[in-house]
C-alpha cells in the first residue's frame, strides 16, 4: 500500500496533483491578510454602532418608529439594488481576470476593467441617490439635531458614505490597473480591493433594514 505522494505511474501522479490542487483551493483566502484585518475592524466598529442604535431605539420606540416612517423606502430600495449590482459586477470582474490569466478570455481582454467600470457606475448612482435623499431631508429641516433617530441615521449613513467614496476610488484604480490586457495584475491585490467593496455592500445590507424597515 503506497502513501499519497508516491509517483510510480500516471495514475499516481494524477492523484497527487489533484490532491495538491484540492488543498490549495480549500485553503485559499482572497486578498491579503491586512485587508481582512481592516474589514473585520470595520465590522466591529459598525457592530458597536448597531448595538448602540438598537439600545436607543428600545429606550424611545415611539420617536424611532415615527422617524423611520419619514424615510423614503424607494430611495433605500434603489440604493440596495445598486450596491447589490455593483458587487455582482465586481465578482464578475475578478472571475474574468482569473479566466484571462488562464488563457480562456476568448479575446475579451478588457472584460475585467469593464466589469469594474460597471460597478463604479453603480457606486456613483448610489452616491447621487443618497445625496438626493440627504437634500430632501435637509430641505424639510431634518438634521442630526432633530432627534436621536436622525442623529444615528446621519452618523451611520455618513460613515458608510465615506467607505463608499473610498471604495469608488479603489474601483477607479482597478479599472486603470486592469485596462491593459497585456498587464498581469497581482491576484491578491485585486481580490483584496474586491473584498473591501463587498464590505461596503454588506454594511448597507445591514443598514437598510435597520433604518428603513425595522
Amino acid at each position: 500500500m503506497r502513501a499519497e505522494g508516491t509517483t510510480l505511474d500516471g495514475r499516481g501522479r494524477a492523484a497527487t496533483t489533484a490532491g495538491a490542487g484540492r488543498g490549495r483551493r480549500s485553503g485559499h483566502i482572497p486578498g491579503e491578510a491586512g485587508v481582512w484585518v481592516l474589514v473585520l475592524g470595520d465590522m466591529m466598529v459598525f457592530g458597536v454602532l448597531f448595538v448602540l442604535f438598537s439600545q436607543a431605539r428600545a429606550a424611545d420606540p415611539d420617536v424611532f418608529g415615527a422617524s423611520r416612517e419619514t424615510l423614503s423606502l424607494p430611495f433605500g430600495l434603489l440604493n440596495t439594488v445598486l450596491l447589490l449590482g455593483s458587487s455582482y459586477f465586481v465578482a464578475r470582474a475578478v472571475r474574468a481576470l482569473r479566466d484571462r490569466d488562464l488563457g480562456g478570455d476568448g479575446g475579451g481582454g478588457r472584460r475585467p476593467a469593464l466589469f469594474f467600470l460597471a460597478a463604479l457606475v453603480c457606486g456613483l448612482g448610489f452616491a447621487v441617490n443618497k445625496g438626493l435623499e440627504y437634500g430632501d431631508k435637509l430641505a424639510h429641516g431634518i438634521t442630526p439635531a432633530t432627534n436621536d433617530f436622525y442623529l444615528y441615521y446621519y452618523v451611520l449613513t455618513g460613515i458608510h458614505a465615506l467607505h463608499l467614496t473610498l471604495g469608488m476610488c479603489v474601483l477607479v484604480v482597478l479599472v486603470r490597473y486592469t485596462w491593459n490586457p497585456a498587464r498581469k495584475p497581482k491576484t491578491a491585490v485585486v481580490e483584496g480591493c474586491a473584498s473591501y467593496w463587498h464590505l461596503v455592500d454588506v454594511l448597507w445590507i445591514v443598514l437598510f433594514p435597520l433604518l428603513y424597515l425595522v
